[in-house]
């Protein structure tokens, strides 16, 4: 990888043309923020920055809007390793919700739902995770890019979800992925009358993106490490380890801690990326 990788404390010129290679921008995404809001936001500063309106500025896999985590923003001729760098393996921290499903596999979308807890425990899930290592075949959500017929997926699941009609994700091809370990973190019940608080989103959060409560509802969540290859939706995983153990299952948090040999702990906040992104004049060219 030979464009010049920005890390805190970086200072960067105001000339695009000193990093031949571009730059790449290693984000710890905010909560409830798309990963487009990330790339409209980098952008507009990278413009202002280089004083330079045509700049590309792209990222190399993108994170759920309920997800936060290493999100690689591309600016310049970086832009052209987004490819190389989508293939990278992932790696996250699921928190898994067991006794429940909800039509987009996380809180995006209300539980539609309530499914037993008896086959669900700290003991049966340990005992599981083993069968979800390796190659396999799987069906992304409906609420996803995936395409169906030249349409993206998501557009029909929206359709369906706005008229009531059932969010079925059969109607996509199964992807072969690979899923290299599973290992068991934290596991606890969250009782009816405990509810569950999201976290808080930072400004320039999307509005339009909603968070449902969990109050009221008695679920199993178990925190889980995933490592895995690109292409992987751990909302899928959390989908069919539900179902599983005779469940059903949602995602309740995610956390991407690292992308290729790039760790959470190194990702640079929007707080970050502004101070070096901070333009000495206002002045752009049109080059």
């Amino acid at each position: 990888m030979s464009a010049f990788t920005a890390y805190r404390g970086a200072v960067l010129t105001d000339n695009i043309d000193d990093y031949p290679e571009g730059i790449i921008l290693p984000i710890d995404k905010p909560y409830r923020w798309t990963s487009a809001d990330v790339i409209r936001k980098v952008k507009w500063m990278a413009i202002k920055h280089f004083h330079k309106k045509n700049l590309k500025v792209g990222h190399a896999g993108t994170l759920d809007p309920l997800a936060t985590g290493v999100l690689l923003v591309c600016i310049g001729k970086a832009t052209k390793l987004a490819d190389e760098l989508q293939k990278s393996p992932k790696q996250y921290i699921a928190g898994v919700a067991f006794g429940a499903t909800t039509p987009s596999y996380d809180r995006e979308k209300e539980i539609d739902a309530i499914c037993p807890l008896d086959g669900v425990s700290e003991k049966s899930i340990s005992e599981l995770l083993p069968r979800f290592i390796g190659d396999q075949d799987q069906i992304a959500p409906l609420f996803s890019a995936k395409s169906v017929d030249g349409v993206r997926a998501y557009e029909m699941a929206r359709k369906l979800y706005k008229s009531g009609k059932p969010v079925d994700s059969s109607v996509l091809q199964s992807s072969r992925v690979s899923i290299y370990d599973l290992k068991l973190l934290d596991y606890k019940l969250l009782e009816a009358s405990a509810g569950s608080q999201a976290p808080d989103s930072s400004n320039g959060a999307s509005g339009r993106i909603n968070v449902n409560s969990l109050e009221g509802y008695k679920l199993a969540i178990a925190d889980i490490l995933v490592d895995c290859s690109k292409g992987t939706y751990i909302r899928a995983l959390a989908r069919d380890l539900g179902e599983a153990l005779g469940s059903g299952a949602f995602l309740s948090s995610l956390r991407r801690t690292r992308n290729g040999g790039i760790r959470v702990e190194d990702a640079l906040s929007m707080e970050d990326i502004a101070a070096i992104l901070k333009p000495e004049s206002s002045c752009i060219s049109n080059d």
